[in-house]
């Protein structure tokens, strides 16, 4: 799951105005950038394998401090924890906290049998939706859909960075899930670590820049 993530992000706002966008993409991200840097140390195992999947060439070999189900569960209870010493509201960091778990249960859907349950565990699971093209778009699509239209309507632009800067997001996502989709296989699996670093990065300046832009038109109670 790729967008589908952002999506979850970009849905955080309408629950939680006060968590900025650039936050929550983080958050529901975090999983992917504990991961390459595990996969840089050597703790972790990925390789390219063209054909392991119809949409990606990837075999994620081994990933269970990342993306096992229980250490999903530490690490969003560790960033809500985080967010919540450093002053954040407690509704806040439940949500974040939501986002940073959403990450394994939208994998599930996507992957292969490939996502522990625990370290140490050999049961893996995965429903392999990444082996049927137009399933993919149409769960994928249909969550960035739904995610973006939750942030439109419960945010509106203070100018026009608040406008384009967020459609230039979008673009930017989009653009970046379909080369995932149809583009050659990445390189090396050094090429993956720095691309998927980056690219979250990326996405998180420019959403916290274009979240100054904007401002929530929606009072959830405390």
């Amino acid at each position: 799951m790729f967008i589908g993530h952002f999506a979850v992000a970009f849905g955080i706002k309408r629950a939680a105005p006060e968590v900025k966008l650039g936050t929550a993409i983080i958050a529901a991200s975090f999983l992917d950038l504990v991961w390459p840097v595990l996969v840089a140390e050597g703790v972790e195992v990925v390789k390219i394998d063209p054909g392991n999947m119809a949409l990606s060439p990837l075999d994620f070999v081994s990933y269970p401090w990342s993306h096992s189900l229980l250490m999903t569960l530490v690490w969003a209870a560790v960033f809500a924890g985080l967010y919540r010493w450093r002053g954040g509201s407690a509704r806040g960091a439940s949500w974040l906290g939501l986002a940073v778990a959403s990450h394994w249960f939208l994998d599930l859907i996507v992957h292969r049998p490939d996502l522990p349950l625990a370290p140490g565990l050999d049961l893996r699971v995965g429903l392999g939706l990444w082996n049927s093209l137009a399933g993919t778009l149409i769960v994928e699509g249909g969550l960035f859909a739904a995610g973006l239209w939750l942030y439109l309507s419960g945010t509106r632009a203070r100018d026009h960075i608040g406008s384009w800067g967020l459609w230039g997001l979008a673009a930017l996502l989009l653009a970046s899930y379909f080369a995932a989709l149809f583009g050659p296989p990445p390189p090396s699996v050094h090429a993956i670590v720095i691309a998927d670093i980056l690219g979250t990065v990326l996405s998180f300046v420019w959403a916290y820049w274009v979240d100054r832009h904007r401002k929530p038109v929606i009072t959830v109670p405390q």
